[in-house]
């Protein structure tokens, strides 16, 4: 038997409504709403722990909620909910009738591990557009990059329109976030060559060997990246363009330039 909650003044219910919708809630509590089957599933397997998982049993069938408790973390209570909460709490209908509160991870740059000698990394600085981000994330996960890093991130990464518009991918890439100066700092002790994707004194992408220990670095679509980066760049790239304009969405341009060092290296 569980636990079920009807009635929309209920105190957890007004708590997902703040998480959702505040960042500085997200922060204060160290906890972010988790809605979707396989959105929560990629969070259990990339080691969130989970609060509280609410559902919705006119939706989300039995066996669904039982592989979800066999694979979460022990401590997370699982509460059923009516359809009228869970439609209110929900921002797609499509999300199989299952939400979950997790608890944040910090994502420190000092607790980031480069599992391999000769890592690829993606590196964006100061990304606004949570749809961008999440674009990103789906981009560093389906190349498989050892680890992206977030410079002067200008959203929280719990924002539910990063999960959503990543579809999980949150969860499945090594993640980092900190400031220019100190992801500098790293790659640079870390002896990671630095490629930043800009227009002044470059070469084209397909030029250069990223089959060495390699950060691309990426900036937003309007300024571009800053001084700093590319007072530090070991080269910049440009991807050669036949159009008039002489920009794309930064996603895109992150996507072409890791698949070309993945394709150096073997797709390894």
């Amino acid at each position: 038997m569980h636990k079920e909650i009807t009635s929309f003044q209920n105190p957890l219910i007004k708590q997902i409504v703040l998480l959702q919708e505040k960042s500085r809630e997200r922060r204060k509590t160290q906890l972010f709403v988790i809605e979707g089957l396989r959105e929560i599933s990629l969070a259990i397997k990339g080691g969130y722990l989970l609060e509280t998982l609410l559902f919705c049993s006119e939706i989300i069938p039995e066996e669904e909620i039982f592989i979800l408790k066999e694979s979460a973390n022990s401590e997370a209570e699982f509460i059923e909910i009516t359809s009228e909460i869970y439609e209110k709490l929900a921002y797609r209908s499509s999300t199989e009738g299952v939400l979950a509160i997790a608890h944040s991870k910090t994502l420190q740059l000092a607790n980031l591990q480069p599992a391999t000698s000769n890592p690829l990394l993606l590196v964006a600085e100061a990304p606004e557009k949570p749809g961008n981000i999440g674009a990103i994330l789906r981009t560093a996960d389906a190349a498989n990059v050892d680890a992206i890093i977030i410079a002067n991130p200008k959203t929280d990464l719990y924002n539910p329109n990063i999960i959503r518009s990543s579809v999980g991918c949150l969860f499945t890439n090594k993640i980092a976030t900190g400031s220019t100066s100190e992801i500098i700092s790293f790659l640079k002790e870390n002896k990671i060559n630095i490629y930043c994707a800009a227009l002044q004194a470059s070469v084209p992408y397909y030029t250069c060997n990223f089959n060495e220990s390699t950060a691309i670095v990426v900036g937003t679509e309007a300024t571009g990246l800053s001084n700093e980066w590319l007072q530090n760049s070991h080269q910049n790239i440009i991807i050669p363009m036949q159009g008039e304009i002489d920009s794309m969405n930064v996603s895109v341009a992150a996507g072409i330039l890791i698949f070309e060092a993945k394709r150096q290296r073997g797709f390894n």
